[in-house]
């Protein structure tokens, strides 16, 4: 066994000895490197990874978390602050949810639920129990607060009206809130954001109107649209100056696409200018107007003829009463007999008209003026465009105008619309130098980086020459210096038979074919010396 041993261990130090010292610098560096990865991996898959599960607590709730964590049994990291918990990252969710349904984390808000964790009410008195009241509905509102869009933190201060059995004056009556917002930062609210938080403070407190809510920022009072808020009108602004903007863009893209098919790809350069009328229209119009316009009348659906004739004999008075001589005052004077006879006539004709009422809400984003300029490249070989393609791109700017044009309320002429098209020649990159910052010009940069791409290939190619020759170097040095081999003797002289020298190198070769090649290689040699 001993014997077996040392014969392995003769065999591993014959094979280590093969080794040249760098080979064997080389195998101990990677065995060291592989022990240090295989170490620092190891500990790495060890190690807990810890996730910031909770933030921006206060000492309450950050106390509250750490009591569930600490009879749960599960390591945390609390920050120098104090308002950051960290978890192992393969539990935080599932601790998450625990601590969340049961309502540690309250955010300094007590809500509701303080009723729920007193166990009686009785001997609480009235202001006591408004107190908690109170406290509990600031907290409530603070809860719902920090849920919108952007708040990062949030005071509520909730006055209600005092109860009273007599007849209150007006205003008492109504509550009051004031709020104080923290947003995240780079947060800006929009006046749709701003009046949600108005609107929802007016629906959790009950008789709180718009005017008795006063909500402040760290840099200023928000106001909402009620109360003449502005931001709603800067997005509007903006909005319409977007789509003023695309309508541009639009009419640009349509025209320098269809004129490019005239003139070639690029050689065709629009700028356009637009007025919209960005107004809303409501209106609501209650118009007449006759079935039969030529005669203007309606359908007769009812006619009424009344005619009534009248006859009798009586005494027919004359004169003026009591205006003879014998007369007496007040009375008529003597008549003379005869037959009376009247007439009444009367005629009634009811027509039904055409009765319209419209609400009408006209559409805004109506174009107001439009102004279209073309530059032109002209043809190879040319100045300027030809007048029939000039008229021709002309023609087409100005039927692209009136069409734009056509709704919006004014009339223009010819002549009005030719003023608001433009077509001028102009070579695109020809007669000027384009230069850059600095004032050098374009083939100058192009020159300087060509100039600095062969110096840095050639630096690049001196480096790997001079590496690739100490490279070289290196590997002389470590090849061993060949030992010189000792070739089998073959006594010729002693060898009377030819057969007998066949037969010893045959021998040879069969036994050591290495030495064999090397010996004719020597006898090669001799000869030619």
């Amino acid at each position: 066994m001993n014997e077996r041993f040392a014969q392995y261990r003769e065999k591993a130090v014959q094979y280590w000895n093969r080794f040249s010292g760098k080979q064997k610098i080389l195998f101990f560096s990677t065995l060291f490197i592989i022990i240090i990865i295989a170490v620092v991996l190891t500990m790495q898959l060890s190690k807990t990874e810890y996730e910031v599960a909770f933030q921006d607590l206060d000492n309450t709730d950050s106390a509250g978390v750490m009591t569930y964590l600490d009879s749960a049994g599960i390591p945390y990291r609390l920050s120098p602050d104090g308002r950051s918990i960290s978890v192992p990252s393969t539990q935080a969710n599932r601790i998450k949810v625990d601590i969340g349904s049961q309502g540690i984390v309250q955010e300094g808000s007590i809500g509701y639920k303080i009723f729920d964790e007193s166990s009686s009410m009785i001997g609480t008195t009235d202001s006591e129990f408004n107190v908690k009241y109170n406290n509990a509905l600031n907290g409530e509102v603070e809860q719902l607060m920090r849920r919108m869009q952007g708040i990062k933190d949030v005071k509520v201060l909730v006055t209600l009206p005092k109860e009273t059995v007599f007849a209150a004056q007006e205003g008492q009556e109504q509550a009051y809130a004031s709020i104080v917002l923290t947003f995240d930062p780079g947060f800006r609210p929009s006046q749709d954001n701003i009046d949600g938080y108005f609107n929802l403070v007016k629906t959790a407190v009950p008789n709180l109107p718009v005017d008795n809510i006063t909500i402040t920022s760290n840099e200023t009072e928000l106001m909402p649209t009620a109360k003449g808020g502005q931001a709603g009108v800067s997005s509007q602004v903006e909005e319409n100056f977007a789509l003023q903007k695309k309508f541009e863009e639009e009419v640009k893209k349509n025209v320098k696409q269809f004129l490019s098919t005239l003139t070639g790809p690029d050689k065709v350069d629009v700028l356009v200018f637009s007025k919209l009328n960005f107004d809303k229209e409501s209106r609501k119009e209650d118009l007449v107007t006759p079935v039969d316009t030529e005669n203007m009348r309606g359908i007769e659906i009812s006619s009424q003829i009344i005619s009534n004739t009248y006859s009798g004999q009586g005494n027919t008075t004359g004169g003026v009463a009591g205006t003879g001589s014998e007369d007496v005052s007040g009375y008529p004077s003597g008549t003379d007999t005869g037959t009376s006879t009247s007439e009444e006539s009367s005629e009634t004709r009811n027509y039904e008209v055409n009765r319209i009422t419209k609400d009408i809400i006209a559409s805004p984003y109506t174009v107001k003026d439009l102004t279209i300029n073309v530059a032109v490249e002209p043809p190879a070989g040319q100045t300027t465009l030809d007048e029939a393609t000039s008229g021709a791109i002309q023609n087409i700017l100005v039927n692209i105008v009136r069409a734009s044009l056509a709704d919006s309320g004014v009339t223009y002429t010819d002549a009005d619309l030719t003023k608001k098209v433009s077509v001028y020649s102009q070579q695109f990159g020809g007669t000027t130098t384009e230069t850059a910052t600095g004032g050098l010009a374009t083939w100058m940069i192009w020159a300087i980086a060509a100039a600095a791409l062969l110096v840095g290939a050639g630096g690049g190619f001196l480096i790997y020459r001079s590496r690739k020759n100490k490279q070289e170097e290196e590997v002389e040095e470590d090849i061993p210096l060949q030992v010189p081999t000792e070739f089998p003797s073959i006594n010729l002289e002693s060898v009377t038979n030819e057969s007998q020298v066949r037969k010893q190198l045959e021998s040879l070769a069969k036994k050591k074919p290495d030495e064999f090649v090397n010996l004719l290689r020597t006898w090669l040699a001799d000869e030619q010396r």
